[in-house]
């Protein structure tokens, strides 16, 4: 992997790591943010919000884009602590990890560790890290959020285990006040949930599943940014018990994955890992049926088998 200095989108202090063709751009002078997602120099995979690209400083809470950590449970305090200011910059034994001061208001120190392993694919792994820098201890799970560009369409896999016990329920779809059912962005289908992002649509929808077969995917422009991670069974997650979510609006879809409640003692980390992979000459699906008969073939084809 090399790193290399540069401007992106008016954040003059950045850095792109590159392996291959894969190039990624974090910022330093906010964040952590990695705030670009390129193949080749292609076109952004991340969202940036124009109206926010380059600024830095103030008090107010910015979505900027790119992939940012946050913990779970949402509340407009903790939640939405300003990331405006610089970072601690980190590079070791092909690693960067990206350090943000503690959070005044809730004690967390935040920190993205990335690394991007040679290979045939376009892959990166970043580890994302909470500590809890404060006094007391707090009930959170660590949660990952990726802003993506506008014009796809999220896939995510439904639990599918035909041999539970039928009496039992063996999934959970978690719906935010604001969703409607009815959006035709929305499809809730036999085997896949797909969110579908729409510039002409401003209405938010949001929806969460428990995800057990650790992937979900955004395919835009003839490319898939698909997000590999791993589901706790047993454990208590979040929104009733989401490993998966995403949300879209006019401007963006974001894919988020979350790892399990953990009560963090003063002093203890925890720890929640994506893998990357953004794969090429892989058509947009319309609907669950090219779901089902083309997408997810593709992805095993290119792949090997996905899922658990």
């Amino acid at each position: 992997m090399t790193v290399k200095s540069v401007s992106f989108r008016g954040w003059k202090k950045c850095l792109k790591l590159n392996e291959g063709r894969l190039e990624l751009i974090v910022t330093t002078e906010v964040g952590p943010r990695v705030i670009g997602l390129s193949a080749g120099g292609a076109e952004n995979e991340f969202g940036v919000i124009e109206a926010e690209a380059g600024r830095t400083g103030g008090s107010q809470w910015r979505i900027y884009g790119g992939h940012r950590l946050w913990h779970s449970p949402e509340r407009a305090g903790r939640t939405y602590s300003p990331d405006n200011g610089p970072i601690k910059i980190e590079q070791t034994g092909g690693r960067v990890r990206l350090v943000q001061p503690v959070e005044a208001e809730t004690g967390i120190e935040k920190s993205l560790e990335i690394s991007l392993p040679p290979g045939k694919f376009l892959r990166a792994v970043v580890n994302h890290r909470l500590v809890n820098r404060g006094h007391w201890s707090v009930e959170l799970a660590p949660w990952a959020l990726s802003v993506l560009a506008p014009g796809g369409v999220a896939v995510v896999p439904q639990p599918n285990r035909p041999k539970s016990d039928p009496f039992q329920p063996d999934r959970i779809l978690s719906l935010w006040p604001y969703t409607r059912l009815d959006d035709p962005r929305l499809t809730i289908g036999r085997r896949y949930l797909m969110l579908r992002q729409d510039p002409q649509q401003a209405h938010p929808c949001k929806f969460g599943v428990n995800d057990i077969d650790n992937w979900c995917a955004y395919a835009n422009r003839g490319r898939v940014f698909l997000k590999r991670f791993r589901y706790a069974p047993g454990a208590a997650y979040p929104d009733g018990g989401a490993s998966v979510e995403v949300y879209t609006n006019h401007l963006f879809l974001e894919l988020e994955t979350l790892g399990p409640l953990v009560r963090l003692e003063p002093g203890a980390a925890v720890e929640h890992r994506e893998e990357w992979l953004l794969l090429e000459g892989v058509a947009t699906p319309a609907g669950e049926r090219e779901v089902s008969g083309k997408f997810v073939p593709a992805l095993r084809k290119m792949l090997g088998r996905i899922g658990r």
